[in-house]
């Protein structure tokens, strides 16, 4: 099926149909569960790649020449200038496939010295949000998470780079607390999933409506629980702790590398010790990677032996709670895909999410206090049965889910 659609593709690049060559490309894209498209005009011809499980893949090329039309045809159906081509532009469209599916597509062109490239990001309005076990969660980090969500009031941060499935995490949160009895707001930038129920709005910066305004005005109808899509800025975590203070269970996602790490940069936001103890309840950092695809799964007998060695302190150093099975340690077996027609040949099929969760004790809170540096957070973070992200890596590894090349493309190696 994939591959009928790769030849419409290029059979439309040969007879130069542009509005063919357009829908073939976003339908092929849906096909593969792309997240994006990009279309890069080189010195002598046009690239087109897709984002495939976090992966660029490059799927055809066509020349230079039909290049301005297929510009001007996906400018025209996101209503952005066509004769304006010396700044970025962004823009948004909604296409519906043959097969009745619908998408919003955000489209982003930027001039570059060969011409201008586009990038359009796919969201699939009828994509189902997986519960919390579907997203890859197990053991303490989904204990934690369950725990916390439960928190009549405090605030809840997820962290990790972008596309690294953060929103998806929190929508997920927020579809178990999703009852008649609770009002729920998000406010973010843009709405990504519509879900019956919350009540979504999008920011607007260029009139001013940015997070921490919504939030603001957002107190004001009455809510049980916020969503705040990034916290950027002091101005928004000093509305957040507020909110969380005055009996709000807030959500919220910041950019660090882990969750201790996340202290750190609130710390440096300029907020006092005593109201991150007292208001932050559980902090999740997370990563997506590949899983080895099911139809062409084998032991992998390449892993380099003083690799092994370090993943075994690793799987030593995970907290008992855990519930790991000492055989899995003992045996240290990894596998990987050969590659077959299911996963396209790249041995990997779909992703699953790789967790840290700090929850909040009051061994953490003295720590904060004290403004104890990360190392010693994390070891009483650690103590206390939080997984770091090698360590959940590690776990997905050894069960099969994923190759170890995969969780150290994700996860910084642990220092020995």
């Amino acid at each position: 099926m994939a591959s009928e659609k790769l030849q419409l593709l290029q059979k439309a690049i040969l007879g130069g149909n542009i509005p063919q060559l357009v829908l073939n490309t976003i339908s092929y894209a849906l096909d593969l569960r792309s997240s994006d498209i990009h279309i890069e005009p080189l010195e002598n011809t046009v690239r087109v790649r897709y984002r495939v499980d976090g992966v660029c893949r490059k799927i055809v090329e066509y020349p230079t020449n039909i290049h301005p039309a297929v510009v001007s045809r996906i400018k025209i159906m996101s209503n952005l200038k066509i004769d304006e081509q010396r700044i970025p532009q962004d823009g948004r469209s909604t296409v519906t496939t043959r097969d009745g599916r619908e998408m919003d597509l955000r489209v982003s062109t930027l001039p570059t010295v060969n011409g201008e490239k586009i990038v359009m990001r796919i969201q699939d309005k009828s994509r189902e949000i997986p519960d919390l076990p579907g997203l890859g969660l197990q053991g303490n980090s989904l204990k934690f998470i369950e725990e916390s969500i439960q928190s009549p009031n405090g605030i809840i941060l997820n962290t990790g780079p972008t596309g690294s499935g953060k929103t998806t995490t929190l929508y997920s949160c927020l579809n178990r607390l999703n009852k008649v009895d609770v009002n729920i707001m998000t406010i973010e930038d843009p709405v990504e999933i519509q879900v019956d129920g919350l009540n979504q709005s999008q920011v607007h910066p260029d009139i001013n409506y940015t997070f921490a305004f919504g939030m603001r005005t957002g107190l004001r109808q009455d809510p049980d629980i916020i969503m705040v899509g990034e916290i950027r800025d002091k101005e928004t975590v000093d509305t957040a702790i507020e909110a969380s203070l005055t009996g709000h269970l807030v959500f919220s996602t910041v950019h660090t590398n882990s969750a201790v790490e996340t202290l750190t940069r609130i710390d440096n936001m300029g907020v006092q010790p005593f109201l991150m103890a007292s208001t932050i309840e559980c902090i999740i950092a997370q990563r997506l990677v590949r899983r080895v695809c099911e139809h062409c799964k084998v032991e992998d007998p390449d892993v380099d032996p003083h690799l092994k060695e370090h993943i075994k302190k690793v799987a030593e150093d995970i907290h008992p709670g855990e519930g790991l099975d000492p055989a899995l340690i003992e045996n240290l077996t990894f596998y990987k895909g050969q590659g077959c027609e299911q996963c396209d040949n790249t041995g990997y099929k779909g992703r699953t999410g790789l967790y840290e969760v700090m929850k909040m004790n009051n061994k953490l809170r003295k720590a904060i206090l004290r403004r104890a540096d990360t190392l010693e957070i994390e070891d009483i973070a650690m103590k206390s049965g939080m997984v770091t992200l090698e360590q959940a890596g590690v776990i997905q590894a050894l069960k099969g889910q994923t190759s170890i090349d995969e969780v150290y493309r994700v996860a910084r190696k642990m220092e020995d």
